[in-house]
């Protein structure tokens, strides 16, 4: 079975490589130190640090798989340019038409989607029914909180 494309912006891209970096260059070495550290306590057996300091090494070296997985899948999209229709790295201002508020969204892939960033996966509800679609377009949502409609105001 083909594994499944990771679509990355640019930024998402960066972020993702840093993490990485990051997770093998530091927090390898500062779980292995801890491990260390805590050996020296004596027995294992009834020792919390040392079973904290491996649990955090069995994230760690999970993460790092996931990443390098994430990595080896990834496929760069970029929204340069389009501006006439919703894409994946598209910003997308909307108005809610039943509370009148504007909102910002950025589309991103599920991979780099960040709600509390307003970045959402043009995976999600909203982000897929905004796909494809231009300013002045009223988009529709089912959502788990009912009927969201919207009205594409810009798209950077």
């Amino acid at each position: 079975m083909a594994e499944k494309e990771v679509l990355l912006t640019s930024e998402g891209l960066q972020k993702l490589e840093e993490e990485l970096d990051y997770l093998k260059r530091v927090k390898r070495r500062e779980v292995a130190a801890r491990i260390k550290q805590a050996l020296e306590f004596g027995d294992i057996s009834e020792n919390s640090e040392y079973d904290d300091a491996k649990n955090e090494q069995a994230f760690v070296e999970g993460r790092i798989l996931q990443l390098e997985k994430m990595l080896s899948n990834a496929r760069l999209v970029s929204a340069d340019g389009k501006k006439d229709e919703v894409t994946i790295g598209s910003r997308v201002r909307l108005v809610d038409l039943d509370s009148k508020e504007e909102v910002e969204y950025r589309i991103v892939g599920s991979a780099e989607a960040n709600p509390a960033e307003a970045k959402i996966s043009n995976e999600s509800p909203v982000g897929r029914a905004l796909m494809g679609h231009r300013v002045q377009d009223e988009v529709q949502v089912q959502a788990p909180a009912g009927l969201l409609r919207f009205r594409i105001l810009a798209i950077e």
